[in-house]
């Protein structure tokens, strides 16, 4: 376990940042933003299938189903947004590692990215299917 998060600190770069990290999955296609310091998450997905996991609130008139929030306890959140657009992102999350960022583990993998904390709620993104626990 050791060997892999010291892996993931090699091949996330942007995790040695002090507050601030942003990274992209190497599809491009997934995007995330976040704090160390608040011990939070923002991943956007810019073009998926299907509907969404939850249905859209009533108060949302901007698009649904591709910004998703995690703080550092408590259950994920499906963002009301602005239309998602390719991040340009340099920082690449390879596929088959996992990194740590304060109290979120989010692991890239070629079926998705999923973010958890330490609470175990989180979000799993994938251009197929979305889904929150």
């Amino acid at each position: 376990m050791t060997r892999l998060l010291a892996l993931a600190a090699l091949l996330f770069p942007f995790a040695a940042s002090a507050d601030g990290y942003g990274f992209r999955t190497p599809s491009g296609n997934i995007f995330c933003n976040g704090s160390v310091e608040n011990g939070d998450i923002s991943c956007t997905i810019v073009e998926r299938s299907g509907f969404p996991p939850m249905p859209r609130p009533t108060s949302c008139g901007a698009l649904w189903g591709h910004a998703f929030s995690l703080g550092s306890t408590g259950p994920a959140r499906m963002e009301c947004s602005n239309p998602a657009r390719k991040s340009s992102y340099t920082d690449v999350a390879p596929y088959g590692v996992t990194g740590t960022f304060g109290p979120i583990t989010c692991q890239s993998e070629t079926s998705g990215l999923t973010c958890r904390n330490r609470s175990g709620h989180g979000f799993h993104l994938s251009r197929a299917s979305q889904r929150v626990f």
